[in-house]
């Protein structure tokens, strides 16, 4: 139902006369997640809309994204984009504390990170009052009603980009078909990245004049960084030890990948298991559960490399992912055995390290998918069978078949971003007038 007198509809303008009374529980929400560890307590004013930092002269593209996946996907495109047009500087938000870290030293130049603020109308509105961007670009399938809404209101452009709609996104919009669509075309183009989600967008009422299937900016990104330094100092300390690692898991995948590794280790001498969560604030409980097992281990966050004695070793440390795919020749990548989508598969192809994941990779079903027709990955339907597809992938002729195929998934990468810097410029012509 859309209300008449406003033209929006009476979810978005239930939603927006809440978050015009909501300030004081931003601060209360804000309190709590920095006790809980999730924010900076130095940047809050960032969370309302406040910066310390000075707003870059001319054109300004706004580039925002959820987390660290989101935001390392778009560094090459800001970097080809800043090359291509000199007279532009960017910014880049996002919410996590983890992406923070990472993007500190991997921005692009005349690129300035900020937190993005809470979608309530305040500190919105700060937010667009200092900053002043002359284009709005979100990542994938980050949709605050505020953001947008105040944005198109204010007539600056809004685009999304590698746009990917999960089941959960599409499950929970859905019950907002009035909201999902005025939102939705309030977008001057929205490009997507598989035939799944241009299907998923059109039924939550985006028009297919404002879309276009272009593919994953993922297969653009450039291999994660790594330390050479902190490379030959774990590589000295384990001394030839042969490895695999268990990455992004979730609950339930870090004891499915131990079971695997005890039975692994029957076989093979001296095999190092690195669990590498994808919120490395669950090392503690991860290390609790390796206590009741017996199992000898260390972590990350304690101890900067492993024990000769230590079977499993606890990688509960951020912005290290390049450095555990690229020393290792097998990857199970978490959040498959469990039904929460899957991970990234773009990031273990690039460095070489064959791929083995559960049935649940509806995140990247597309990719995957080709990732099948290539041969190129081992899926297994249950925890029991992860033993016997990491034996698999260790042999060299089998590990040399699934990382060659697997890196053929990254061709066509540079073409996709230079298509969606294309559209993006096409929108930002030379006279654009600046903020």
């Amino acid at each position: 139902m859309v209300s008449k007198e406003l033209g929006l509809p009476l979810g978005l303008v239930a939603y927006q006369a809440l978050s015009r009374r909501s300030m004081w529980l931003a601060h209360l929400l804000h309190w709590l997640r920095v006790k809980l560890g999730k924010e900076d307590a130095t940047r809050k004013g960032e969370r309302f809309g406040r910066s310390s930092v000075k707003r870059p002269a001319g054109r300004l593209l706004w580039f925002h994204a959820a987390s660290i996946g989101e935001s390392v996907s778009i560094l090459v495109l800001v970097r080809q984009l800043g090359k291509q047009r000199p007279d532009l500087s960017f910014l880049m938000t996002t919410g996590t504390l983890a992406s923070a870290v990472v993007l500190a030293s991997q921005l692009p130049p005349r690129t300035v990170h900020q937190f993005v603020p809470y979608d309530v109308t305040k500190a919105v509105t700060n937010f667009l009052d200092y900053w002043r961007p002359d284009v709005s670009v979100f990542i994938e399938s980050e949709l605050w009603p505020n953001l947008i809404c105040e944005s198109y209101q204010r007539r600056i452009p809004l685009y999304c980009i590698n746009a990917r709609m999960s089941d959960s996104s599409y499950r929970r919009w859905k019950r907002f078909l009035s909201v999902s669509k005025f939102l939705l075309n309030r977008f001057e183009k929205i490009l997507v990245q598989d035939d799944q989600t241009a299907d998923r967008l059109q039924r939550l009422g985006l028009e297919n004049s404002s879309m276009e299937i272009v593919g994953s900016l993922k297969r653009g990104a450039t291999q994660l960084p790594c330390s050479d330094s902190d490379r030959h100092e774990f590589m000295q300390s384990i001394n030839g030890r042969p490895l695999w690692i268990a990455a992004s898991t979730h609950h339930g995948e870090e004891m499915a990948a131990v079971k695997a590794h005890q039975k692994l280790s029957q076989k093979i001498n001296d095999l190092l298991l690195i669990i590498v969560p994808r919120h490395p604030s669950r090392g503690l409980q991860i290390a609790e559960q390796l206590h009741t097992m017996e199992e000898k281990f260390s972590c990350r966050s304690q101890s900067r490399t492993p024990t000769p004695s230590d079977a499993v070793y606890i990688a509960d440390t951020v912005n290290e992912m390049g450095l555990w795919y690229r020393i290792s020749p097998v990857s199970f990548i978490g959040g498959s055995l469990v039904a929460v989508g899957g991970h990234n598969p773009f990031e273990p192809a690039a460095l070489k390290s064959a791929i083995i994941h559960g049935p649940h990779v509806t995140n990247f079903i597309e990719i995957y998918k080709e990732l099948a027709e290539l041969n190129a990955a081992i899926c297994i339907q249950h925890s029991e069978q992860l033993a016997a597809a990491v034996a698999h992938a260790l042999q060299p002729k089998n590990n040399a078949r699934l990382t060659s195929a697997a890196a053929s998934l990254l061709e066509g990468g540079d073409q996709i971003t230079a298509r969606v810097a294309a559209v993006i410029l096409r929108h930002i012509p030379s006279s654009m007038p600046s903020a």
